[in-house]
């Protein structure tokens, strides 16, 4: 069995594990109807549209006057 030769100090430790805990930001692209930000892949959550076509029915949100 392969045993390590000399103790692995915490700093080399630490540094290796420290790049697992990065996390990159969510890509974010606008939509090419609406310009809102949409993920990649995804419908437009504002018009309901993916790659040029109509693919969402959204409801008209009605507004309350009080």
């Amino acid at each position: 069995m392969a045993v390590p030769k000399k103790k692995t100090s915490k700093s080399r430790r630490d540094s290796r594990r420290a790049n697992h805990d990065r996390m990159d930001a969510p890509a974010i692209s606008d939509c090419p109807q609406c310009g809102a930000p949409v993920p990649p892949h995804h419908a437009c959550p504002e018009c309901g549209t993916y790659r040029g076509r109509q693919v969402l029915e959204l409801k008209e949100e009605e507004e309350d006057t009080k």
